[in-house]
């Protein structure tokens, strides 16, 4: 009986611990995330990790999953297989301002005509945050590729929006924080794990 006792404890030991298989947290801007995630079935680990900040302002953590690490802008863009970017509020904000953020990155990050192979996309796409009347700080919005399916976007484990099919569009939106002129120079690499 002392033996089962004791199995019993070493195991609710390893549970405590986080030994048990189960997915681990990490801590960015003060908000939790797993360090392991499920899109389409496929785990996917955390690439890198940062925090928004416009000014002195802490806006939102942001927290990339790949299925295997990559250090570089072009190997997270050419990464196969389903990938999210989680983004965490930091403060509140309204849906239409981030999606005008959101709008603006990927502006700054693509040409005209790389712009008009996404059109329909870009426009469901600002709906999405249109359908976010305020966003509080602790929700989080996730955004994966999902292989045959596309983007995928939910708000605190809620879907919003359509998927859009286009790779390229989700590659388009990973370049507000990857491309040549990133919103937030010092997240660029922390997102490539160099942070």
């Amino acid at each position: 009986m002392k033996t089962h006792n004791a199995i019993r404890w070493i195991a609710g030991l390893g549970l405590a611990l986080g030994l048990g298989g189960a997915a681990q947290a990490i801590e960015v801007g003060g908000l939790k995330f797993d360090d392991t995630v499920r899109v389409a079935g496929k785990e996917l680990k955390v690439n890198g990790a940062g925090v928004r900040t416009r000014i002195v302002v802490k806006v939102y953590a942001l927290v990339l999953y790949l299925p295997e690490k990559k250090d570089t802008p072009a190997g997270v863009l050419e990464s196969s297989g389903p990938r999210r970017f989680s983004l965490g509020l930091l403060r509140e904000v309204t849906g239409d301002d981030l999606g005008q953020a959101f709008m603006a990155g990927i502006t700054a990050n693509t040409d005209k005509a790389e712009r008009s192979k996404y059109v329909n996309q870009l426009a469901q796409f600002g709906d999405a945050f249109v359908s976010i009347p305020q966003g509080k700080k602790g929700d989080v919005i996730n955004v994966d590729w999902v292989p045959d399916t596309g983007t995928v976007m939910t708000l605190n484990g809620k879907p919003i929006g359509e998927p859009m099919k286009d790779i390229n569009f989700y590659n388009a939106i990973l370049k507000i924080w990857l491309g040549d002129k990133p919103v937030d120079s010092s997240l660029k690499p922390q997102l490539l794990g160099k942070g």
